[in-house]
């Protein structure tokens, strides 16, 4: 899992006398640090969600992505699993109003992911929230920069796609199967490749 902290970033814990004390604090914070990730609700409402098959029982398995602390609006269905990586809160990802969630999917939440109302994603399906400054040829990989991820109502993101740190992703927009998105959407877009790009403007309205 990716950290907030510099790569190499050693724990500080205060000097004591007593060198066994000393020792002992520095075991325990390595063990809390270790542990951030445990998230033992989540680890309950998966091992829960597991005995549900896939695309059934959605809204239960809203409620209990709800009971997480993910913000889930009203009539949103989650068709299968979902998996968490990054240091923020589960609470940092908001879903919408009406959205359809397919899965597998993989959210990245080193920093907030908002996604707004009447939004279908595809299954396998990854959002990624953070990069790696580039550090000296020792070691290229630097510290991490966080950036927040925004999709805005009525979106379509489509199966194995891709979405990179800071993309927003414009209202009424498409993103083509298998895309990799590293800039931002114009609302009534279809984008589509690596790195995605505009193919056609959308009709405002289809009606």
């Amino acid at each position: 899992m990716l950290s907030r902290r510099c790569p190499g970033a050693v724990l500080a814990v205060p000097t004591l006398g007593d060198p066994a004390k000393s020792r002992l604090l520095r075991i325990r914070g390595v063990l809390q640090e270790e542990a951030r990730g445990l998230r033992p609700r989540l680890r309950a409402v998966n091992l829960l969600g597991s005995l549900l098959p896939y695309h059934t029982f959605a809204r239960l398995r809203t409620v209990l992505y709800r009971f997480t602390g993910v913000r889930i609006g009203s009539s949103t269905a989650l068709l299968g699993r979902i998996d968490f990586g990054g240091t923020n809160p589960l609470s940092s990802l908001r879903i919408g109003e009406h959205c359809i969630i397919n899965a597998p999917m993989f959210f990245d939440l080193n920093a907030p992911i908002t996604i707004g109302n009447h939004v279908l994603i595809g299954h396998h399906t990854t959002l990624i929230t953070a990069e790696h400054e580039i550090g000296p040829s020792g070691r290229r990989g630097g510290c991490l920069k966080p950036a927040a991820i925004f999709i805005e109502d009525g979106c379509l993101i489509g199966a194995m796609v891709t979405i990179l740190p800071g993309v927003r992703i414009g209202s009424g927009a498409i993103v083509a199967t298998g895309s990799v998105v590293s800039a931002d959407v114009p609302p009534n877009k279809l984008v589509a490749g690596n790195p995605a790009r505009v193919i056609k403007t959308l009709p405002d309205d289809l009606s």
